[in-house]
């Protein structure tokens, strides 16, 4: 199973500030991230067949991006 991935998330200047005023309340510094899945999205319909298939074949069914 791939878990998602993180990559170094781009923040604007006031993302920035509060990242910073965090790091002054907590004592340490913070790193951002952003995921990454390499999950499909799925609709409402494709996730209940998803689930439906998973339960007939008795298995753990993960969907992939293309």
């Amino acid at each position: 199973m791939t878990a998602p991935s993180l990559r170094p998330a781009e923040l604007d200047d006031t993302a920035l500030t509060r990242l910073k005023q965090l790091e002054d309340r907590i004592g340490g510094p913070l790193v951002a991230y952003r995921p990454e899945s390499p999950y499909a999205p799925l609709s409402e319909e494709q996730l209940a067949e998803l689930r439906r298939t998973e339960t007939e074949l008795g298995v753990q069914l993960l969907a992939y991006r293309s």
